[in-house]
């Protein structure tokens, strides 16, 4: 099916679900063909999805208002028999700058897309919820297309994993003395003015020794990383986009809203000791601190227009299995009713993975790096008929396809920022992903 365009609203949706006992969530979405989705976050339900019921896509600066209008049309109108943890959702994202430039490894991801799969199963526990979409389809079709889905999963077990692809080969799209002029040079700006934060990026390509499994790849990372938002998004032909980032953007149910402040890293040490050592460092440092600082502020700031009261935590730590970060929850009451995606567009970029001033540090993150940025750092997830939605930051994240796969990992520049710790912060973040294709032994 071609991408459906804000002129093309009149398709009808026919949605239909079934309960059934959860099956393995790996296999699950094995079994399901292309472009495959997988979310899953703190304290929501697991979903994997199969298919393409409905494409929406969009380009430019309006291309949000275009995919949140194109959206509401269809689901407004959508014949839906199902409870409402089942009902059909939109997953996907787009682009971290307004133009998608379809170069490697982006070349099949647009400036913003959404689908609705056509087969959606959302974990519930022990059991599951299995929905049928399609368009343009009569009642009874979905329902034999329902039966037939729900008779393909019972008899869908779990395979042994085969382990980690290997490492064969590295290629840094970034040298270190690219970086090293790189960093000095913002730093100057910002020492002069011109910016008060920036963040710089690079690109990390890997060659395996064998393909990998996708599927098996987001099951490692979800040991690793339990805690993290973990996410698939897949074009119908090209590379795999995932990651398990330690990052919400914002979620939105009703008019109650939760994001928060991610900036500000260190590592993680060899002894319980020593990783105390470490997060009081980092909860003590004024680098850290102000580059933090900037980012809750500005969240803050984004939010307060759209807001009836915001509600601002304590600053922490938050650990992860290889970085820990410093951490401010926010949270919020909406003024009026607001899409998910208003938002997200209210907050996309935030300083923690842009900078400030957004515009003068877009400006210096296209004219540094020298790959494609595509949807890294940019905001991945889902939204529903009522305008909910949960939407985190493609951080932590590769693009995967075959034998080959793409790391991108970044780092945020304030004014007494060092090349060489920069670049040491940057080696950490790419270990998510790095640490499940390299084998063990």
């Amino acid at each position: 099916m071609e991408p459906l365009r804000t002129d093309e609203v009149g398709t009808h949706l026919v949605s239909r679900s079934v309960r059934l006992p959860a099956p393995p969530v790996t296999a699950s979405l094995a079994s399901v063909r292309r472009p495959r989705t997988l979310w899953t976050a703190p304290d929501e339900p697991t979903v994997v999805g199969g298919g393409a019921a409905v494409t929406v896509e969009a380009d430019g600066p309006e291309r949000l208002r275009e995919v949140r209008e194109s959206a509401s049309a269809l689901l407004d109108s959508a014949d839906v028999d199902g409870p409402a943890i089942a009902r059909p959702r939109f997953f996907g994202g787009f682009a971290f700058h307004e133009a998608a430039t379809g170069r490697a490894p982006w070349t099949d991801f647009p400036a913003a897309r959404f689908v609705v799969p056509e087969v959606q199963l959302v974990f519930d526990g022990g059991d599951a919820w299995l929905t049928l979409n399609a368009t343009d389809a009569d009642a009874e079709t979905v329902e034999d297309r329902l039966a037939s889905v729900r008779e393909m999963l019972d008899d869908v077990e779990e395979t042994p994993a085969g382990g980690p692809p290997g490492v064969a080969k590295r290629h840094r799209t970034t040298s270190i003395a690219a970086w090293r002029e790189s960093v000095e040079t913002a730093v100057e700006r910002i020492r002069a003015g011109e910016l008060r934060k920036v963040v710089l990026a690079q690109a990390l390509e890997v060659e395996l020794e064998r393909p990998a499994s996708v599927p098996e790849l987001l099951a490692r990372l979800g040991e690793t990383y339990p805690d993290c938002h973990r996410f698939l998004v897949e074009p119908v032909m090209g590379a795999s986009f995932l990651g398990a980032t330690p990052e919400r953007l914002v979620s939105v149910r009703g008019r109650e809203v939760e994001t928060g402040a991610l900036a500000g890293t260190t590592g993680r040490g060899d002894t319980e000791d020593e990783d105390e050592w470490l997060a009081k460092e980092l909860l003590a440092s004024e680098k850290d601190n102000h580059e933090h600082e900037l980012v809750a502020e500005t969240i803050r700031e984004q939010l307060d227009s759209l807001s009836a009261e915001i509600r601002v935590g304590d600053r922490g730590i938050r650990k992860l299995a290889t970085v820990q970060h410093l951490w401010t929850p926010i949270d919020a009451t909406l003024e009026h009713d607001e899409h998910v995606l208003s938002l997200v567009e209210a907050l996309h970029p935030t300083p923690a993975v842009g900078g400030l001033p957004p515009n003068a540090a877009l400006d210096v993150i296209r004219d540094t790096e020298p790959f494609d940025r595509g949807w890294y750092a940019a905001p991945v997830g889902w939204f529903d008929a009522d305008g909910d939605g949960s939407f985190a930051v493609a951080i932590r994240s590769a693009t995967v396809e075959g034998t080959m796969a793409t790391l991108f990992a970044g780092v945020g520049l304030v004014a007494d920022s060092d090349p060489d710790a920069e670049w040491d912060e940057v080696q950490l973040k790419y270990r998510p992903i790095l640490d499940e294709l390299e084998r063990d032994d």
